[in-house]
């Protein structure tokens, strides 16, 4: 399933009221979406020095793709 897919799910079983107009839920999961983007971006490390930040950078890396929908979020 993809992170997006989730999101949305997560919002429509909210008591958001908004969740009846067309477009609500990806209205609301955009910003949030966004926050967690640059919440991981801010801990990209700005120089890969060690195994570690090559490792950190790796991860943020799929886990932007899993934000973003590139790809599917694990499953087990």
């Amino acid at each position: 399933m993809k992170f997006p897919d989730l999101l949305t799910a997560a919002i429509q079983r909210s008591e958001i009221p908004l969740r009846f107009e067309p477009g609500a839920e990806e209205a609301v999961a955009k910003p949030v979406t966004e926050l967690v983007q640059a919440w991981l971006e801010a801990h990209r490390p700005s120089e890969q020095r060690t195994d570690s930040d090559y490792g950190r950078q790796a991860l943020i890396a799929e886990l932007i793709d899993e934000l973003t929908g590139a790809k599917d979020v694990p499953s087990e």
